[in-house]
């Protein structure tokens, strides 16, 4: 990243970081973070997420009544600051952030992985990326504790950097147990413009509390490309059984025909690949 981009990054986060003190004056400090990113994320998320726009909705005019209209104005004028530094490199700005607010003190000793170590570990993952994209169109990245989503932007990166665009070859399932967390996510995603659904949620117990659809996801029809690969998966589970008994006094079995493997893939915009990222 050249030197002036970093520069005016470093100008964003001075600037957030003022106007995040000057609300903390009749407000604790992690209450005004954790405000401001569920705020932010449902202004994005009633954008483009019709079914769930009215309790998100009043959710919001619950949390702005804390607050006058001078504080609601710097939570504006913050969104404004993390937009432009993510418009200035693609980085884990709100981690960033919520590091040097020294948030993770009220969090129980939180802490984000450095984006240094991510976009290694992002590299180190994307080894045959274009064998995949050009055999089957996108991968699936799968995060089971996404924190404010920096190994997923570090593998938007990653593509990025190999001469392919993220926002149409990677759909991302992010997940994280603690409201904030999912909310920094969804916020940086979406505006990064990641196709991501990122979930409230505990990935070892399987629960799920509530979901976040990022524009890229909605406007890219990705629920569509979801359901139809998932139909071509469960129609080849479906029909293998009975292809391998029809086939078993022969020497080879193949789990398809051609002619349906083909039927099978024209029926799909394209399948995926999971990428898995600890």
């Amino acid at each position: 990243m050249h030197k002036p981009a970093l520069k005016r990054m470093d100008d964003h986060h001075r600037a957030f970081t003022k106007l995040f003190q000057e609300n903390c004056h009749r407000h604790r400090p992690h209450a005004v973070f954790s405000d401001f990113c569920e705020m932010a994320a449902i202004a994005v998320s009633n954008a483009v997420d019709l079914s769930q726009r009215q309790a998100r909705e009043e959710r919001y005019l619950q949390i702005a009544k804390s607050y006058d209209r001078t504080e609601l104005e710097r939570f504006a004028q913050m969104l404004g600051c993390v937009t432009l530094a993510l418009e200035d490199g693609m980085h884990d700005c709100l981690g960033k952030l919520f590091m040097a607010l020294e948030m993770s003190n009220h969090w129980k000793g939180q802490y984000f992985t450095p984006w240094e170590l991510c976009g290694l570990m992002a590299r180190v993952t994307l080894t045959d990326t274009r064998e995949q994209i050009q055999a089957r169109g996108y991968i699936t990245v799968s995060e089971p504790a996404a924190g404010a989503g920096a190994m997923v932007i570090a593998v938007a990166d990653a593509l990025r950097e190999q001469g392919f665009n993220y926002q149409k070859c990677m759909h991302v399932t992010a997940v994280d147990v603690d409201p904030t967390a999912a909310h920094m996510c969804y916020l940086q995603l979406s505006l990064l413009h990641v196709p991501a659904i990122v979930v409230v949620g505990n990935s070892l117990t399987l629960e799920e509390r509530s979901h976040w659809y990022t524009p890229a996801h909605v406007l890219g029809g990705w629920s569509r490309k979801l359901r139809d690969r998932q139909a071509v998966a469960d129609l080849r589970d479906l029909l293998m059984p009975a292809q391998t008994e029809q086939l078993s006094d022969r020497d080879q079995v193949e789990p398809l025909t051609p002619s349906l493997a083909a039927t099978a893939e024209a029926s799909t915009a394209a399948s995926m690949v999971q990428a898995d990222l600890f």
